[in-house]
């Protein structure tokens, strides 16, 4: 057992030997690590490590086969969410836990409602401390509107208040950083210290060493459900937490990029118009062909790919396939044509939490595996099996839940998904986000595959680091337009922020 040291005077909570087993399959295995008052304790890992288990352990969502939580030196029992909240354990989570249909400050006092001496909710109170809560995020968000009119950034600020609000002794941050642009970052860490200032303890799960390094006082490492290392931030660099959480040196994490497809337009878009934020929109796509969006939060690169797929009503334009102009009213008629989508959004518009991975594997492209009107279950499992293989998925057994699986296992198997509907093009939103380093490598390497086999691929990436070492061309989005369209070594973060940021002029 690997057990850290820390003075037992300063800590707030400790784990002792926590174990835990789902299906007889051990994922955490006697981790006993202290947190003092008053950090930010970095917990990193790959997939699979055990760092989503070891928080919901610690948050109350999971028990531990054995082991034990001790607070403030005494043993504390947290069976559920409730009794973690009550003793002042509050988890931003990854995974966004909000309603759509209700409004942004019903999502943030859900279960915390303010009620007048009647007993009747005063939402009007509700409303104005919600708007006080976001404003100190420094990102302003309507109140009044729903959980499904916001992105993914202003969905996850939605999460972060829902936790401030609860006044935590211990606030546990998983990925919150994923869906956030470098401002966006900046102003979170700000804000980060100022609790830590309070005497906030912080657990920061995070797969972006860059962040680890620069926000924690402490890095906690994770291999395989074993404690590795306890160390000081200032100790450590970047290379030796990768070393760390792979057990060996990890080497280019980009594999050579491919200069450019072929001649051959596969996909031409021209004038597509589409509410707010998809404003006459023209770009054209190369067979075989990485080609990159970035842009900043809210430039509409998504909303571009989801007006492709026929997710939004076109307004104007046209788009041609392979020399032919297509209409496309729903992803029905895209995926027809060849062209499968990753939305950004695994979990609201991805895979199924409650299906195994054969079943998601199979949900789009299940008429190959009809025998009549029943599903033929043996070559849906053996070719669900064959991909486990390929995207190296770490699962205890293909009939788990996906919910049971880690982020980035879960998106592999939406990878699969749609591979298995043998796409000619593949729109990748955010492909990498909450991934690993070393799983970023496995899918990089695979989408490079795919291009070499002749299938185009889009990658919408708010990493500048993934649009540069990705793509052979890259357009830039600002505000629902295309600002600028960078190819060979014009593509730098230096000439994607100029455009991104509207220094550079519109192309017409």
């Amino acid at each position: 057992m690997t057990v850290e040291k820390t003075d037992q005077k300063s800590v707030l909570l400790e784990t002792r030997g926590i174990t835990k087993e789902f299906s007889g399959v051990r994922v955490l295995d006697d981790i006993s690590i202290s947190i003092r008052a008053g950090e930010i304790m970095g917990l990193i890992g790959e997939n699979g490590a055990g760092k989503s288990t070891l928080i919901k352990i610690i948050s109350g969502i999971y028990q531990p086969t054995a082991g034990s939580l001790q607070l403030d030196g005494k043993q504390v029992e947290v069976p559920d969410f409730i009794t973690a909240k009550r003793l002042g354990i509050a988890i931003v989570p990854q995974e966004f836990n909000l309603i759509n249909t209700l409004s942004v400050y019903e999502n943030i006092y859900l279960g915390n409602e303010i009620r007048k001496k009647s007993g009747l909710l005063d939402k009007n109170r509700m409303r104005e401390k919600a708007a006080e809560q976001l404003a100190e995020l420094k990102m302003p968000i309507d109140v009044n509107l729903l959980i499904s009119e916001l992105s993914v950034a202003e969905k996850q600020l939605v999460e972060i208040s829902k936790a401030l609000l609860l006044d935590a002794r211990i606030l546990i941050m998983d990925e919150p950083t994923t869906t956030l642009t470098g401002h966006e970052i900046v102003i979170l860490f700000t804000l980060m210290r100022n609790l830590k200032r309070k005497g906030v303890t912080l657990i920061f799960v995070s797969h972006k060493l860059q962040e680890i390094i620069a926000i924690c006082d402490r890095v906690t490492v994770l291999r395989d459900g074993s404690l590795i290392s306890v160390d000081n931030a200032a100790d450590v660099d970047e290379h030796d937490i990768a070393r760390k959480m792979i057990g060996r040196d990890f080497q280019q994490v980009f594999p050579q990029k491919k200069i450019r497809g072929t001649d051959d337009i596969i996909l031409e878009a021209e004038g597509l118009s589409s509410g707010k934020m998809v404003k006459d929109i023209s770009f054209n796509l190369r067979r075989g062909e990485i080609l990159g969006f970035a842009g900043l939060v809210g430039a509409g690169r998504t909303e571009t790919a989801e007006a492709v797929m026929g997710l939004r009503p076109l307004e104007a334009g046209k788009l041609t396939y392979n020399g032919k102009k297509v209409a496309i009213k729903n992803p029905r008629d895209a995926v027809r044509l060849g062209i499968g989508y990753l939305s950004e959004d695994r979990q609201g518009k991805g895979i199924v939490q409650n299906f195994n991975i054969p079943q998601n594997v199979s949900l789009i492209s299940l008429k190959r595996y009809l025998k009549g009107v029943l599903i033929d279950k043996r070559a849906e499992l053996e070719k669900s099996t064959q991909y486990v293989k390929k995207f190296n998925i770490a699962a205890a057994s293909q009939k788990m839940a996906l919910r049971f699986l880690s982020g980035g296992n879960q998106q592999k198997v939406y990878l699969a998904r749609w591979v298995d509907t043998d796409p000619r093009i593949l729109i990748l939103d955010e492909p990498t986000r909450g991934i690993d380093v070393n799983a970023k490598r496995e899918i990089y390497d695979f989408i490079h595959s795919l291009a070499a086999s002749g299938i185009s691929c889009i990658v919408i990436s708010s990493e500048m680091e993934e649009v540069i070492g990705l793509c052979s061309r890259v357009y830039v989005m600002r505000e629902g337009k295309v600002t600028g369209c960078l190819e060979g070594k014009q593509i730098t973060e230096e000439e994607i922020m100029f455009h991104a940021t509207g220094i550079k002029g519109q192309v017409s």
